[in-house]
């Protein structure tokens, strides 16, 4: 931290109102929107230029001009109208996945507060221009370049441009540069330049951004070239086999191309961009935005869960119930912001002379506050007030109107502000200086009762302090957040403004309620049933913590000891020999936060941490998964985290972890059918010919079977629900291959059953003299359909009717390949009748029957209290 005192004099704000709207619209229209250079879109042709120059792709082009130079026009065109298809598809779906991230970097995109019209608005960081009033706080990213009118003790981050490590202080007259943090502070600055005409743009035209691949993706790659290798070796043993028998080198060659580019499931990459996409975008539906797309992947192994306390397990809506000074305590009644409702002591309205030692407390709690409070309207839900700022300090305003004292309009008249130290993590304390029209400064304070009540803040006796410090705990015992409230006056303003913490005099305790929300239970024990294990950080009182913790059953019976629920000071202390002992912990600092995530990662758990503070953003950014809170949470938190909240709900993220496990359940499932039929191809041309089949399969069916598997029944995997069991499973370990737990052992038999009832259909077929090529075909390509369709987790759901429908469509055209005059001739099929038909037809239930047993088979074994059955993927 900077060594400079944590406040500055305000100065006075050039320019009042800010911008008409018609004034930055026209600014808007001359300096464009206030962005950097981004990724420039990719052009059609370059698309399909990369799809064309594919190694597989370009192995089959290689095909067709071999079977031109051969005469060989039916296999040239099937292998043609593959390319064409595969190469359509896979644009189709890179433009897709594409358009799905770029949706949700809009909505992830940061916000700005301006000053137009004289009011203030929150608008896209994008829509910020020269000249407009920028308003800067604690949390916020600062949008564009901008020169300081007004700041309060204002400090800045600036590594990301400068690479120094150590905040600076910023005061009226200095500028901010884009992309830097406020990490403490408020300030009013005018916009000079946005854009790329920014800092920030100017370093970024610099850079070449480039999207990396996810790390299943790169994952995927390494098992693409291992698969490559193997295939390709079979493929030569298949082509060598064939000139053996005395095969033409042209057939087999075209054979064995065709066959290594069947074998390999080269959708899979568009087919996994693709399900990571569309799943990113199945979670903004529920209301969880995910900003980088790995985060998809990754969620479906978080095993523990680490929370905040406020907003999060609690409504987040605070309301101050409990008003306690030296002379007297009172309760107040009303719910939510709306400042209606009584002050009673002692059960009845409160009297005149009752109510001014509460007012005195009440009006400091206003003075030192900087939240606001807006009056219910069209725009507002559910008809109610809501709060502008911090809900702790707006419940303060609500308590200050509801005993009758001035409003924030009247004090900031008669008591305008002149200083400040904001409220930090580390002091736990705010302190605001007020002009008092020549009776002195006002000091007003508020924080933490440990930081308040002590001797070097307060001048009151100990016996008065001791008393304060019982009625805090007990009050904190009760699940309340406690504050404490003192106030003095100094003759002249006092150097910092930090100085003037001392010689004070206790004013109160003030007592505010957030109640744990309705379904906060519910929510964790669906964690723990996932086998993912909670645990609550907070900055709130041990009593307050263990109440909250207790009520949501985050402490589970029996445990409710010392050692399950530890403060800060024990973290720092080194009296916590396992951090991942703990479930909750309370009084912590950002550090300590970092901490408890480290401990945790460093034991092999995958973290999902919460957050909505600038404080927040090291361990969010640390966390495997950081997710921040969108409505209350800060910029920096939200531009930090990987997972955005919209609606501030802790079951929102067990929601994102169920959809992360059903994406990669069905990477998995495409993985084993499309990797078992590449398998069974192979093996039927292998083997066939030993059987008596001389060329099991020509190089276009080859092609034309695959065409139908990977590209049609394929693509439609990626849509299947998740599982019913798939959130009473433990998480998957992090480092378990992507066919591991039992995944390849399945593909294994499913190829093998495949290859089976192919192989014995053609058998059938030429014992009994029918096409049996044809036959083998049709009955390849059925095994396989009836494969997907006994993958599915629920077999009968309603929820992915497009893979019933390309079942069906594959089934049409591979019906169509046999008795469409100019398919059957370039496929070199015959028409079947019912004996043909029938005997291909028969391994569609065989490999149904094999799909299905195999869900349950090879489970492995499950972590130690785990629960749950283990199927399919």
């Amino acid at each position: 931290m900077t060594a400079a005192a944590p406040d500055q004099a305000s100065a006075p704000v050039r320019e009042t109102r800010g911008l008409t709207q018609e004034e930055a619209v026209r600014r808007f229209a001359d300096a464009g929107p206030n962005e950097v250079t981004g990724r420039k879109p990719v052009r059609l042709h370059d698309r399909v230029l990369a799809q064309l120059t594919d190694p597989l792709i370009m192995v089959l082009l290689g095909a067709v001009v071999l079977t031109l130079a051969i005469g060989d026009h039916p296999d040239a065109i099937v292998i043609g109208l593959v390319v064409l298809v595969n190469t359509t598809v896979g644009v189709a779906q890179e433009i897709r996945a594409d358009n799905a991230v770029a949706a949700l970097s809009t909505l992830t995109a940061p916000h700005a507060r301006v000053r137009r019209d004289g009011a203030v608005r929150e608008l896209p960081a994008v829509e910020v221009v020269p000249g407009d009033v920028l308003l800067v706080g604690e949390g916020d990213i600062v949008a564009a370049d901008a020169e300081l009118a007004e700041a309060s003790a204002v400090l800045v981050d600036e590594s990301m441009l400068t690479g120094e490590s150590v905040p600076v202080d910023k005061g009226a007259g200095t500028t901010l540069s884009a992309g830097t943090v406020v990490v403490r502070g408020r300030g009013v600055a005018v916009v000079t330049a946005t854009g790329v005409g920014s800092a920030l743009g100017r370093i970024a035209a610099l850079l070449d951004e480039r999207r990396e691949p996810t790390p299943l993706q790169r994952r995927l790659a390494a098992l693409g070239r291992v698969l490559a290798a193997v295939t390709l070796a079979l493929c030569v043993l298949v082509f060598v086999l064939g000139l053996v028998r005395g095969l033409p080198l042209g057939t087999m060659a075209v054979t064995a191309i065709s066959l290594a580019v069947a074998a390999v499931p080269e959708s899979l990459p568009a087919v996994v961009t693709l399900a990571l996409a569309l799943g990113a975008r199945r979670m903004a539906a529920r209301h969880a935005l995910v900003r980088r797309l790995p985060a998809v992947e990754t969620l479906g192994s978080v095993s523990v869960l680490a929370t905040d306390k406020t907003g999060t397990l609690t409504e987040g809506r605070m309301v101050v119930q409990h008003v306690w000074t030296p002379s007297r305590s009172a309760d107040l009644s009303g719910v939510g912001y709306e400042p209606v409702g009584e002050v009673l002591v002692a059960g009845r309205p409160a009297e005149a002379d009752e109510l001014e030692p509460l007012r005195e407390l009440l009006t400091v709690t206003a003075l030192c506050n900087d939240a606001s409070l807006r009056p219910a309207d069209d725009e507002a839900p559910d008809g109610r007030w809501t709060a502008l700022g911090d809900p702790m300090e707006a419940a303060l305003l609500t308590a200050a109107a509801k005993a009758g004292c001035p409003d924030s309009a009247e004090l900031a008249t008669t008591r305008p502000r002149i200083g400040e130290a904001p409220f930090d993590s580390l002091r736990r304390r705010m302190t605001t200086l007020h002009a008092t029209g020549g009776r002195g400064v006002l000091v007003c304070l508020k924080g933490a009762p440990e930081a308040v009540l002590d001797p070097a803040v307060l001048l009151d006796p100990p016996e008065a302090l001791g008393a304060a410090r019982q009625e805090a705990a007990c009050l904190a015992a009760q699940g309340y957040r406690v504050l404490a409230v003192a106030s003095g006056v100094r003759n002249d303003v006092p150097g910092p403004v930090a100085a003037a913490e001392s010689g004070l005099a206790l004013l109160g305790l003030v007592a505010l309620d957030d109640p744990p929300k309705p379904h906060a239970a519910a929510t964790l024990a669906s964690c723990r049933a996932a086998g993912i294990t909670p645990v609550l950080i907070t900055g709130d009182h041990p009593a307050t913590a263990r109440a909250i913790a207790s009520h949501v059953a985050l402490l589970e019976a029996g445990s409710e000891t010392e050692d399950h629920v530890v403060t800060g000071a024990d973290v720092a202390a080194g009296r916590v020999a396992d951090l991942t002992s703990a479930r909750v912990f309370a009084r912590t600092d950002p550090q300590q936060k970092l901490d408890v995530v480290e401990a945790w990662r460093a034991k092999g758990a995958v973290t999902a941490m919460t957050g909505d503070g600038v404080n927040d953003g090291p361990a969010l950014h640390r966390a495997d998964i950081g997710v921040a809170m969108g409505a209350r949470g800060t910029e920096v938190a939200r531009q930090a985290a990987d997972l955005v909240l919209t609606d501030d709900e802790l079951s929102t993220v067990v929601a994102a972890v169920g959809e992360g496990r059903r994406v990669y359940d069905n990477i998995r499932r495409f993985l084993v059918y499309g990797m078992a039929g590449g398998a069974a191809e192979i093996l039927v041309m292998l083997t066939g010919p030993l059987l008596g089949l001389p060329l099991p399969l020509r190089a276009g069916q080859i092609l034309w079977i695959n065409l139908l598997t990977h590209g049609l029944t394929g693509v439609a995997m990626g849509a299947e629900p998740a599982s019913p069991g798939a959130m009473r499973r433990p998480p998957r370990p992090p480092e378990q291959h992507i066919l591991g737990g039992g995944a390849w052992q399945r593909l294994l038999v499913l190829a093998a059953v495949v290859t089976a009832a192919s192989l014995g259909a053609g058998l059938a077929a030429q014992t009994l003299d029918l096409a049996w090529q044809s036959v083998l075909f049709l009955a390849l390509l059925a095994a396989q359909l009836g494969v997907v369709l006994g993958l599915r987790a629920r077999l009968l759901t309603r929820k992915n009717p497009f893979l019933p429908l390309s079942v069906l469509a594959s089934a049409l055209l591979a019906a169509a390949a046999l008795y469409v005059p100019f398919l059957s001739s370039v496929l070199e099929t015959e028409p079947l009748g019912r004996a043909g038909i029938g005997m291909a037809a028969a391994c569609a239930p065989v490999g149904f029957l094999a799909a299905r047993l195999v869900r349950t088979a090879f489970r492995g074994t499950h972590p130690a209290g785990a629960s749950g059955t283990r199927e399919l993927p």
